[in-house]
């Protein structure tokens, strides 16, 4: 089968994903075997494919936000059958005994692994997964459209949750991209007024069309304080753009999973009257479920790029250039 595979990490620019060909893999006990159809385009798989983050698996495929169908299934499998269409997100196992599991925290496993990082991902005809980590997706949506949810949507609507946001707010993204432009429309749906803060024409245009109340720079100051903020962009600095436009007892939420450093804060400017600054790691299950069945109803329309299996470099260039509008989807078969 295809897969584009990461054996060493750098730039973008330099095309590090390989075309390969390799073995279709078959599920052991427990698991199932995805046909992949559609990947979207993670700012994590630039992560890890330029070295932010460490190698966990090498060589690995990457790719975390999956829709395909079913083919193959391994002993004890019993929920999911051949035919079925699931989606596979970022989480792709937990153990399900550390003190955070029995709290309902696996996003915090000790023992959590990732797909496409340990384990091969999305970036390819096929792969395998875990039968409890594979999520029966609403009809409503398209491959294409629905691949952009499961991480860009999953955990942005984490990161929104953990904002304390509620009807009425005011709140801030700072970003626009996949997971902003999903997020704006849960905001809007749960009754809240959206700012929106990117630098880029398009990135404006877009947020403007799908109603934000006001669209502006980082640096700018909106016409009301924020009640909630969430950053999806992985620079450190907005940290403190965001805490100059929130209210007292409003929380920043950040939702990359590795962000450029944090400058000094002014404590008695920024931070006190019980501003929170929180990070988002993960997710849960239940938030994959929660959301996708939220996301049916709303319904959410995901803005997608497509690019073919073959290009997820020219994909990943883009995604670091914020030249996608929207969510980056690969169609892979």
């Amino acid at each position: 089968m295809r897969a584009m595979m990461l054996k060493k990490q750098a730039s973008a620019e330099e095309n590090p994903l390989q075309l390969a060909d390799i073995p279709v893999p078959a599920p052991g006990e427990g698991e199932v075997r995805v046909r992949v159809r559609a990947c979207g385009i993670c700012r994590t798989d630039l992560h890890i494919t330029e070295g932010d983050l460490k190698l966990h698996k090498s060589p690995v495929v990457p790719g975390h936000q999956i829709v395909g169908v079913i083919d193959a299934t391994g002993g004890g499998v019993k929920q999911i059958r051949e035919g079925d269409r699931v989606g596979v997100a970022w989480v792709y196992s937990t153990c399900g005994e550390c003190a955070y599991c029995r709290k309902g925290l696996e996003n915090l496993c000790e023992r959590g692994r990732f797909t496409g990082w340990d384990a091969d991902g999305g970036y390819a005809e096929a792969m395998i997964v875990p039968e409890t980590f594979a999520y029966p997706l609403p009809a409503n949506f398209s491959d294409l459209e629905v691949a952009p949810l499961l991480c860009a949507g999953i955990v942005g609507y984490r990161s929104f949750r953990l904002s304390g946001a509620r009807p009425g707010d005011r709140v801030g993204l700072y970003g626009f991209g996949a997971s902003a432009h999903i997020i704006l429309q849960v905001a809007r749906h749960g009754g809240c007024e959206v700012y929106v803060f990117t630098r880029g024409e398009g990135h404006r245009k877009l947020a403007r069309r799908m109603g934000a109340a006001w669209v502006g720079g980082a640096e700018e100051t909106p016409p009301e304080k924020l009640d909630a903020a969430v950053i999806f962009a992985p620079v450190g600095s907005l940290v403190l753009d965001a805490l100059r436009v929130l209210r007292k007892g409003g929380t920043v939420s950040l939702a990359d999973i590795t962000m450029t450093p944090i400058p000094p804060i002014d404590y008695d400017r920024l931070l006190y009257h019980e501003r929170i600054i929180r990070s988002v790691a993960n997710a849960t299950r239940e938030d994959a479920r929660e959301f996708l069945q939220l996301a049916a109803q709303i319904p959410v329309r995901t803005e997608i790029e497509t690019f073919p299996l073959d290009r997820a470099n020219d994909a990943l260039r883009a995604l670091k250039k914020s030249q996608i509008r929207g969510a980056g989807v690969l169609k892979v078969s």
